[in-house]
């Protein structure tokens, strides 16, 4: 059902939604993106007729959006809210129409297969293999001089893209081959991201922290050794409890009764195993999923701590700006309930056709630059694959 380009789209496990056209289009930018956000869409509820005999979470009013990491990105923030809705959840599936009231309902898009297109093939962007080495080197600096703990340094890649190409056999791909991600696609900014950022449900607060990983092994017995390997590494544990505190450091003003797993567990994705921990809680101050990925955007899985100075050293060191990679990408309904991952394992299509992919890794004073690098080659691999497949 997805169009070629400027798709819209949220899946896990085949459940989620789809958006077909725009009703309305909201941008947004700079410090105060996230609680510019929350207003703007507060006001667009109060002033909707929301008829919803589904009731299931994603019925109704929804907006899709992808915020940028940075406050100072020269991209735009965005909330799109669809002119159709097609979702599926808990066995049931729906049609959502939205609009001024005053257009007449439109048809529903046939069904198609997407176009095949030629193969894309990606190369180092402004940071290189060897420049991200010696950039990870100049952070363990930094760090051992103890101005960080962590910090979390990407790398960009490239791919040029035939002229108007179907972009949805990509994100089929990605579907396809990493179900239990969230696979999105939000203004050509496409992706497959394993971490839930937040999700807010009926006054329950959840979230999924993944810092740490490792490759998986080519057999059985060294992929049980990868993850016993992973559970039991002192580095990156280290890594994952930074990412955690940050978590519920962010999210206690909120609900003050939050609580995370009592110790990480290892997440078995097709490329990778993560050290994840849950996280939940009851919100105690009627908070939307707007506002709190406003409390939480960047934790320490996509920043570093402390986050200030993470954050600066990440500015002085990538040559690039990140755009939305390791920003907040998802939905919000007309209550506040919604769904929110961090935008990693993805690409931004630009309209020069070009891709532009990132991958990061955490950098503490245990980390080696050449498995850092070694690392953000394995989580390139997703979004290189779902365009060379």
């Amino acid at each position: 059902m997805l169009p070629p380009r400027d798709q819209l789209l949220w899946l896990r496990r085949g459940e989620g939604m789809i958006g077909l056209g725009t009703a309305l289009r909201m941008e947004f930018s700079g410090p105060d993106r996230f609680r510019d956000a929350a207003a703007a869409w507060r006001d667009v509820a109060a002033h909707a007729t929301v008829t919803d005999d589904v009731a299931v979470p994603g019925s109704g009013l929804i907006a899709l959006g992808a915020f940028t990491f940075s406050s100072r990105s020269a991209e735009s923030s965005v909330l799109i809210v669809p002119s159709q809705v097609i979702g599926r959840r808990h066995g049931e599936a729906w049609l959502t129409t939205i609009g001024t009231g005053l257009e007449a309902e439109a048809p529903l898009r046939a069904p198609r297969a997407p176009a095949a297109t030629e193969t894309v093939a990606f190369a180092p962007g402004q940071l290189n293999a060897d420049g991200y080495l010696a950039t990870v080197g100049r952070a363990l600096e930094r760090i051992e001089h103890g101005d960080v703990s962590k910090v979390v340094l990407a790398r960009d890649m490239i791919g040029h893209l035939p002229p108007n190409a179907d972009t949805a056999a990509a994100l089929a791909m990605l579907a396809s081959g990493y179900p239990d991600c969230w696979t999105f696609a939000v203004d050509d900014f496409l992706g497959s991201s394993p971490e839930t950022l937040v999700g807010v449900a009926s006054g329950t607060v959840t979230a999924r922290v993944l810092a740490g990983s490792a490759a998986r092994g080519v057999d059985a017995a060294t992929d049980q050794k990868a993850s016993v390997d992973l559970a039991t590494s002192a580095k990156d544990q280290d890594e994952h409890q930074y990412a955690v505190q940050s978590v519920l450091a962010a999210l206690r003003p909120h609900t003050p009764g939050v609580t995370a797993s009592e110790l990480p567990f290892t997440l078995r994705l097709p490329n990778l195993w993560h050290l994840a921990s849950d996280v939940e809680g009851v919100l105690a101050d009627g908070s939307s999923a707007l506002d709190l990925i406003g409390s939480l955007h960047p934790t320490a899985a996509v920043a570093g701590t402390p986050t200030a100075a993470a954050i600066a050293l990440i500015e002085e060191l990538e040559p690039f700006d990140r755009g939305r990679y390791a920003g907040p990408v998802g939905w919000i309904g007309a209550d506040g309930d919604g769904e929110w991952a961090i935008a990693l394992r993805c690409a931004q299509i630009g309209s020069d056709d070009v891709a532009r992919a990132y991958a990061g890794a955490g950098i503490v004073a245990e980390s080696v630059a050449e498995h850092e690098l070694a690392e953000t080659s394995l989580k390139f691999r997703p979004i290189i694959e779902a365009f060379t497949a």
